[in-house]
């Protein structure tokens, strides 16, 4: 579910930062921001997204307008962030195709629970992008499509060993978080009374051999000396 990508489109700068910081906190890092609804519709038009959070009251054309041309291109949920509280706003808004509808004033810990409610709800509903999308790790020089058991590098896809590309997975779903060799044996391998260190340092470096642009000086799957190793997410990528 992190790995979902979000659409947060409004017309207050505070509220994006807001909101997309709260995001990340929570491990959803490919958020994309818009300001106005000819920004948004150009967004969707370059990204499939999983969740768009839309505001109502933009300048140019409304949330309300942009919102059933998104619901034409995509089923992802479509949830409203309006001051606007009437009834007649909220219908008008699920009947438009929102999914969901926050007014402001929110709490933004609020919004996070209705995003997370969305998206489980969104992924059993059974939508294979929606399945692939949270499967997917961009890490701007190679990306690991689980759900399609790739490994792409430099926008060329790169033969991986089922061990060493679910070594890579597990570095993939816990980014900046370091581990220790047995952790990783335990982990991967699923063995509690083995600890190989050898099996470990050898899916290491054919790991390095495949993403890093130079294995000998890593960039991405790095050695945090007497701690363990760590996959590195670069603010850059």
């Amino acid at each position: 579910m992190n790995h979902a990508k979000i659409l947060l489109v409004d017309d207050e700068a505070s509220i994006l930062k807001l909101l997309k910081t709260v995001l990340n906190k929570e491990g959803f890092l490919n958020v994309d921001t818009a300001s106005t609804g000819e920004e948004a519709i150009k967004a969707c038009q370059r990204v499939t997204y999983d969740m768009v959070l839309l505001d109502v009251m933009l300048p140019g054309q409304s949330g309300f307008d942009i919102c059933p041309w998104i619901r034409q291109t995509t089923d992802a949920p479509i949830l409203f962030l309006t001051a606007r509280t009437t009834d007649l706003d909220k219908l008008t808004g699920f009947a438009l195709g929102a999914d969901d509808y926050v007014t402001k004033p929110f709490n933004p810990l609020e919004v996070i629970a209705r995003v997370k409610a969305q998206l489980r709800r969104y992924a059993k509903n059974g939508n294979r992008e929606a399945e692939r999308s949270i499967s997917f790790y961009d890490y701007g020089g190679f990306q690991l499509d689980a759900y399609a058991g790739e490994l792409w590098v430099q926008g060329k896809r790169v033969d991986c060993p089922a061990q060493v590309f679910q070594l890579l997975q597990f570095f993939c779903q816990h980014p900046n978080g370091i581990f220790s060799k047995q952790q990783l044996y335990e982990r991967v391998w699923g063995d509690h009374s083995i600890n190989d260190d050898n099996t470990v340092m050898v899916h290491i470096h054919r790991i390095r051999e495949r993403i890093e642009p130079n294995p000998a000086e890593p960039k991405y799957l790095m050695t945090v000396r007497g701690l363990g190793y760590k996959l590195v997410r670069r603010n850059d990528e």
